[in-house]
């Protein structure tokens, strides 16, 4: 049997298989950010996965990095995630919420004229941030950054705030779990940068204060629901969004220890250059399994080969997949039958309603 189809024990939720279906932004929720029962239907389709992570979902009206993004906020957005999961687990599957806040990726023009927040309000790089929105003619693109401002301390200790009533949030929902997204180039990742991050209080300077802001979202969110339920996200070298951290390994050995002190339900480690064609996973490997001794989830333009060896091997506990999930709503069934998979079709990522959403066989 192939070793992606081995079930696993994630803290005593028993996962059936070992593939996940990754987060994946796909903009259909309506301005006001509620799931819709299209969005239901596409979970739903999807639930055979071991696990499935919800796409990115902001927890804080400051946060749009991508136009048409479902919030966990308001009481509507809760009732529309009720329904996605209610769908999902009648369908035999288990499901976590990716729970997330742009920071200085997104413009004014998402936010209702107000700047993005960021640490401290780095703006050197604003072509290389990735905002994207849907224009008038249905098409979705991506747009100019606009500078962000730096975050007072109330306003930090503000959005820890909201991460830890999205979890809430997502709980009541019906998720089994929430993963926070600390990867990417988004808010947690730029506090943990040395670049994005020059604040000089106790959010900013050594890698340890940097890393204040992912130990308080974590220490918030564990008094209201148990860290063994709570997935971290992470990209130590990633390039997109350009964070820039001049010693990735000494910022992600201390980030590592600390998730492994915290006793997460995994670490979600984020090949993100594995897509354009200069892979980090063998490095990343290294590093993550140096200082955390919890289960390791991967990701990043994995074949389903290098998958299995990477299960079978032990060097990952579970493996997540994105693109192959766009096409494959049967995924773990082709995996089982040796089935071809079929290739996503080059529209209907961002945005739009069934087409290249849910109509894939």
């Amino acid at each position: 049997m192939s070793p992606l189809l081995g079930n696993y024990d994630l803290h005593g939720l028993r996962l059936p298989n070992r593939v996940v279906m990754a987060p994946m932004t796909r903009s259909r929720a309506p301005l006001r950010g509620s799931p819709t029962d299209v969005m239901a239907q596409y979970y739903a389709q999807r639930a055979s996965a071991g696990l499935i992570i919800t796409e990115a979902t902001n927890v804080s009206h400051a946060s749009a990095a991508f136009e048409l993004t479902p919030g966990i906020i308001t009481a509507e957005q809760i009732a529309g995630w009720r329904n996605i999961t209610d769908q999902v687990h009648a369908a035999g599957g288990r499901i976590f919420m990716q729970l997330w806040h742009g920071g200085r990726v997104s413009s004014f023009a998402l936010l209702g004229g107000d700047a993005p927040l960021s640490p401290s309000g780095v703006n050197d790089d604003l072509e290389q941030l990735q905002v994207w929105a849907q224009l008038q003619n249905g098409q979705y693109t991506k747009i100019h950054a606009t500078p962000s401002r730096a975050m007072s301390l109330d306003e930090v200790k503000l959005t820890i705030g909201e991460f830890r009533q999205g979890a809430i949030n997502a709980i009541a929902a019906g998720f089994d779990g929430v993963e926070v997204h600390a990867a990417n180039g988004y808010l947690p990742h730029q506090f943990l940068s040395s670049t994005t991050n020059t604040r000089d209080d106790r959010y900013g300077g050594s890698i340890a204060k940097r890393a204040n802001f992912l130990r308080d979202i974590l220490t918030e969110i564990g008094s209201s629901v148990a860290l063994d339920r709570v997935g971290v996200r992470i990209s130590p070298y990633a390039h997109y969004n350009n964070v820039r951290d001049a010693d990735p390994d000494g910022t992600y050995d201390y980030v590592g220890k600390m998730l492994d002190e915290f006793g997460v339900a995994y670490v979600h480690a984020a090949d993100t250059n594995g897509w354009s064609g200069a892979p980090d996973l063998p490095r990343i490997l290294e590093r993550v399994r140096k200082v955390f001794s919890g289960t390791l989830m991967v990701n990043g333009g994995i074949s389903i080969d290098q998958a299995n060896a990477l299960i079978h091997d032990g060097e990952a506990d579970l493996v997540a997949f994105a693109r192959a999930y766009i096409a494959n709503p049967d995924l773990v069934e082709r995996i089982a039958t040796h089935a071809p998979l079929a290739s996503p079709k080059p529209t209907g990522w961002y945005g739009g309603e069934e087409a290249g959403y849910i109509d894939y066989p």
